[in-house]
């Protein structure tokens, strides 16, 4: 269930995203992208809260921020910057449309002690790890992958599209995407997956 925080978040960045690849091809189908990329984010989010649930956990969504700067701990901007909201223009602009940024949203775990204290035994998980938090992003990657295939089969190429690219750029080591969670959680499990994306994405660029 998302809160009105989430569900903010949510419908914000998928105006952007809708807004951004409507206008690289006709503002003609913006309700068509709209819906398209809505359903991307849902797949994702909705696989991640599942995955999330099964470890004792609850997620929040928000829009992925910029809070420092540089490499020194001092160096943090006045206010977040709203990665999440001028990414996909400003690389959609620099790349002249080639690139479509699709990596805005983030999540934040908190782990529910009773719960996991009730299913695993009594101090059990009371903290999530990193490997933990790794596989619920890993989750909803692989959900994106699984349903850019049956949106191909299927005959929906830009719904299976969308996925892939969705999937890539959150497959990207970097800040708070879901990339360096899986990255810093199981090198492996990043390693697979992003082999998987690449695959992907390679069908896309050359065989379509």
């Amino acid at each position: 269930m998302l809160t009105k925080n989430e569900m903010l978040a949510v419908g914000v960045i998928t105006l952007i995203l809708a807004f951004t690849i409507s206008l690289l091809k006709s503002m003609e189908i913006f309700l068509y992208t709209l819906l398209t990329v809505f359903l991307v984010i849902a797949i994702n989010l909705v696989a991640k809260k599942v995955s999330s649930f099964y470890f004792g956990t609850e997620i929040e969504v928000k829009m992925w921020e910029i809070k420092r700067y540089g490499f020194k701990p001092s160096r943090y901007f006045k206010k977040p910057f709203p990665a999440g909201a001028f990414f996909p223009i400003i690389v959609t602009a620099f790349s002249f449309g080639y690139l479509i940024w699709m990596a805005s949203l983030v999540f934040e775990v908190k782990a529910n002690i009773y719960r996991k204290a009730k299913r695993h035994g009594l101090y059990a998980f009371s903290e999530m790890t990193e490997e933990h938090i790794g596989k619920i992003a890993a989750v909803g990657v692989l959900a994106n992958l699984v349903f850019s295939i049956l949106g191909y089969l299927m005959g929906y190429p830009d719904f299976a599209r969308l996925n892939i690219y969705f999937a890539f750029f959150n497959m990207l080591p970097l800040s708070n995407l879901d990339g360096n969670k899986i990255f810093f959680g199981s090198i492996v499990l990043w390693s697979f997956l992003a082999s998987l994306v690449l695959i992907g994405l390679g069908y896309v660029f050359f065989l379509t």
